[in-house]
């Protein structure tokens, strides 16, 4: 069941989810488009189904910089499509060009704290930029790196552990509803 206010206060608009990998991006964004009577996209996805390979071949074969040229071809494709839920790559907002297509949308920072991401992150062999001894201490570095790009996102959503995507969902709607409705009518002493 679509949350119809919420529908409506978008008025099509594309809602773009950025953060780091492992904030739950792609959870929360198939919710979300649930909730919003939206589609639901994963860029990482399309950019495997596009190279016709998986992100960390894409990696070993033609690099991080070759990754994000794909990144930003696939965002600049999606951009212009409307009612759409956008995970993107966590490193997607290093790129000014690409803050362009996000501005063609309402942007949401999901902010998860460093030492939840190496909690959830632990273990997976998926992620190329954690494929080093070091990878917690890598992971705290490209937060830094990226927390600026990240704040200049619409709306800020810290995830507190421990959060369902239910929960983080219901709050991303209600901030939703702050952000975009206008504020109330002000009663003059007239009347």
């Amino acid at each position: 069941m679509s949350d119809s206010l919420a529908v409506d206060l978008l008025r099509g608009a594309n809602l773009y989810l950025v953060g780091m990998m492992g904030a739950g991006k792609s959870t929360l964004g198939q919710l979300m488009a649930q909730k919003l009577g939206y589609r639901f996209c994963d860029t990482d996805t399309v950019i495997e189904q596009a190279a016709q390979q998986p992100i960390p071949e894409i990696f070993a074969s033609a690099g991080e910089a070759e990754f994000r040229t794909l990144e930003s071809q696939v965002l600049s494709q999606l951009s212009p499509y409307t009612r759409m839920v956008i995970a993107t790559g966590g490193g997607i907002v290093l790129d000014q060009e690409n803050w362009w297509h996000l501005r063609q949308g309402v942007v949401v920072w999901i902010d998860v704290p460093v030492e939840e991401l190496v909690r959830r992150l632990q273990g997976d062999a998926s992620r190329p930029l954690l494929q080093r001894p070091d990878w917690p201490s890598h992971l705290a570095n490209l937060l830094s790196d990226r927390q600026a790009r990240y704040a200049q996102a619409d709306i800020h959503l810290t995830v507190i552990p421990g959060e369902t995507a239910e929960v983080i969902g219901d709050r991303l709607i209600a901030r939703l509803r702050d952000r975009i409705l206008p504020p109330p009518a002000s009663v003059t002493a007239d009347g």
